[in-house]
């Protein structure tokens, strides 16, 4: 049996998490994968998957050669392009990934916007609020906010955003504004895990960063929960700044402790290192990155946008 097709099928199992949905996505029989993950595994003399009736598992063998699979089928496609000279519109199927309320607010627009232009090209977006590893995942591209660790993954720079705390003009005007950070053990916090895992914020104090630990009365892993329940006169909620830059702007919203928040962070598209990039990713990062830059700058609060409560 061909050595590439038990690899395509191996990766299509592992990626699908069952032989049939696998042999749908190739359109195989359910025989025909089973013969080539048998052929993969005499080859390799391990067993990739374990396999039950009900379950499929890969195996410590089979997840070791995974990363290695992917990339012979990437270096195949590359090849195939290269000696084709590929330079035809774009098509295929795109993956994208991003935070769920940065998804909502500035990436799912900007897809619509570029699946008109582009009929070939389908997209799925995938809103999570984890880092999705892209390589296992079989993702093409992520928006990532914040500092980006040490990776082989390819950064390009959209914009910032900041952390900021905001609360209703009406709950300010009942409880007062804090005026140090240790004010906010006297206040009631909406705490939006994603934002605060370790329930734990911090806070600019001279040139170190200092932290203040909370006791939230309400706690949610929404972010657009957890800000409506502030617009609401809850509490006080912690936010980045573009999920709330339009209700700061119409007064629903007013920071506080703003002279004492955190730099600004990072926000960069990453995909996975490749010589060739496939036309369609090509496309899509020079339609995305202008949009996204412009729609950064929007969001983007300013001094002057709207007055921090300093009562």
């Amino acid at each position: 049996m061909d050595r590439l097709h038990e690899i395509e099928v191996f990766v299509a199992v592992a990626d699908a998490g069952s032989f049939a949905k696998a042999g749908a996505r190739l359109r195989l029989s359910p025989p025909a994968v089973t013969r080539a993950i048998s052929a993969l595994e005499d080859r390799l003399g391990a067993r990739v998957f374990n396999r039950t009736t009900r379950s499929l598992a890969i195996t410590d063998v089979g997840q070791r050669f995974l990363e290695s699979a992917r990339r012979i089928l990437i270096d195949l496609e590359s090849a195939e392009k290269e000696a084709v000279g590929e330079t035809g519109a774009p098509q295929g199927h795109l993956t994208v990934t991003a935070s769920i309320t940065f998804g909502r607010l500035a990436l799912a627009p900007i897809v619509c916007s570029f699946l008109a232009q582009h009929p070939r090209v389908s997209i799925s977006v995938v809103l999570l609020d984890r880092i999705a590893n892209l390589v296992e995942e079989g993702i093409d591209l992520a928006i990532r906010i914040g500092p980006l660790p040490d990776s082989s993954l390819v950064a390009k720079r959209v914009g910032t955003v900041r952390r900021v705390l905001v609360a209703s003009p009406g709950y300010l005007a009942r409880r007062g504004a804090p005026a140090l950070p240790a004010d906010l053990r006297l206040h009631s916090m909406i705490a939006f895990t994603g934002l605060t895992p370790n329930r734990e914020w911090r806070f600019l104090d001279g040139r170190s960063g200092a932290a203040v630990s909370i006791a939230p009365r309400l706690e949610i892993n929404d972010a657009a929960a957890a800000i409506a329940a502030a617009e609401m006169g809850d509490g006080i909620t912690l936010a980045l700044s573009y999920m709330v830059a339009d209700h700061i702007r119409e007064g629903r919203l007013v920071t506080v402790l703003d002279d004492l928040a955190p730099p600004p962070v990072p926000v960069h598209l990453v995909y996975p290192q490749n010589r060739l990039i496939a036309p369609k990713l090509r496309a899509f990062l020079d339609f995305v990155t202008p949009r996204l830059k412009d729609t950064l700058e929007r969001l983007r609060l300013r001094e002057g946008d709207a007055p921090c409560d300093r009562d």
